[in-house]
């Protein structure tokens, strides 16, 4: 009874795994997980408040499609302030998290035989969005041993006439890695060879970056890629505001026009007071991001420290995001082995690194207190030297 779309589909391995976890703690097991992408913080009063007060003045009803105008301008006007991207408020779509803002990119853009370019590892959602909307995936290998560098000749090598979007993500989840504004002039310059490919850049972790280390928007660097430049961004990350649900979409108007209609037809209007607390934060103080995202580098460095001590462990040190993601595999154990293995046995949950793209790594993440990284470090040091006795 189901289609062959649905039959394809997996889902969220990470939102399973932490499910898994929680099940095992609510049956009274003693369980510690670095397994979710998510900040341990509260929203930031000051945009509680704000939503709190359009609920309370009556923004209870639908409203465009598209976003409130006042939140699609604010967006609009800071990516020209802070990502040197120049979009009018009308190139911007509010949508239910980055998610939603990825899978209607996708739906209007791509068409069945469209081929899409994908360095690894990746975010899973990427190709499983692909393929709904009946794409192809060519994947760009890389490996923790190279650094997780994005290799540009392979990348030019699996470029053909299908080949449609380009997907970059950066600070990367789940390697952490930063791209260099180096790296990125170099893929501008390959787009160029290559005027049928558009790209789409996930900027979602953009404020969060380990001390030394800058955000360079592909936007900025290649102003004459407007046509065919997409970004994709929210709220989840920089101000702690997950369960909200708030993204958003920026690029070229004919592709906005088609995703605003696709989202009329679909979810229609994100909750319409929520939009409210999103206005405050890009209107209000950026010193809560900046505190944040202090306290994820001092984690991040707690973390990554603790990595590097363990044996048999290839770890290229996260620059950006809140994730880790080492190689495991000299230990012998496939990734999705490796993780139930140690959840079961240490009561641990991480992240196999084969839905991500590279099986020989875990995901691991920071995104919670120190206490809990110290307690993770010690599960997993436990389980390694158990492992080969």
């Amino acid at each position: 009874m189901l289609s062959a779309r649905a039959k394809a589909l997996k889902p969220s391995l990470t939102l399973a795994i932490a499910a898994k976890a929680k099940q095992l703690k609510a049956a009274g097991k003693d369980i510690c997980s670095l397994s979710a992408g998510e900040p341990n913080f509260d929203t930031p009063a000051f945009i509680r408040e704000a939503a709190t007060r359009a609920l309370e003045d009556g923004a209870t009803r639908y409203g465009p499609a598209a976003g409130e105008p006042q939140l699609r301008a604010a967006i609009a006007a800071k990516l020209a302030r802070a990502n040197g991207m120049a979009v009018s408020a009308e190139q911007v779509l509010i949508t239910n998290g980055g998610k939603q803002a990825l899978y209607n990119l996708f739906q209007v853009l791509l068409d069945p035989g469209d081929e899409v370019l994908l360095p690894a590892p990746y975010w899973l959602s990427y190709p499983e969005m692909a393929q709904l909307a009946g794409a192809s995936v060519q994947v760009v290998p890389s490996a923790a041993a190279t650094g997780f560098r994005l290799d540009l000749e392979a990348l030019e090598a699996r470029i053909n006439p299908r080949s449609r979007l380009l997907i970059l993500n950066t600070p990367s989840n789940p390697t952490g890695l930063v791209l260099q504004q180096q790296e990125l002039e170099a893929v501008a310059d390959l787009l160029r060879r290559h005027p049928h490919i558009a790209v789409v850049c996930d900027e979602i972790y953009e404020y969060l970056l380990a001390p030394g280390q800058k955000h360079h928007s592909l936007a900025a660097l290649a102003p004459d890629l407007a046509d065919r430049l997409f970004v994709v961004n929210g709220f989840a990350k920089g101000w702690a505001m997950t369960g909200w649900r708030l993204g958003y979409l920026a690029g070229p108007l004919p592709a906005l026009k088609a995703a605003i209609a696709l989202q009329s037809q679909s979810t229609s209007n994100v909750c319409t007071f929520a939009q409210f607390g999103a206005l405050a934060a890009l209107e209000g103080s950026m010193l809560c991001v900046e505190e944040m995202a202090k306290s994820f580098s001092a984690r991040r460095e707690r973390l990554t420290r603790g990595l590097q001590q363990l044996p048999g462990l290839v770890l290229v040190p996260p620059t950006g995001a809140f994730y880790a993601f080492p190689d495991v595999s000299s230990h012998g154990l496939a990734s999705l082995d490796f993780c139930n293995q140690l959840l079961d046995k240490e009561g641990l949950a991480l992240v196999p690194g084969a839905p991500f793209g590279d099986d020989r790594c875990v995901r691991l993440s920071c995104a919670v207190s120190s206490a809990t990284i110290d307690d993770g470090l010690a599960r997993l040091g436990n389980f390694l030297s158990r492992l080969h006795n």
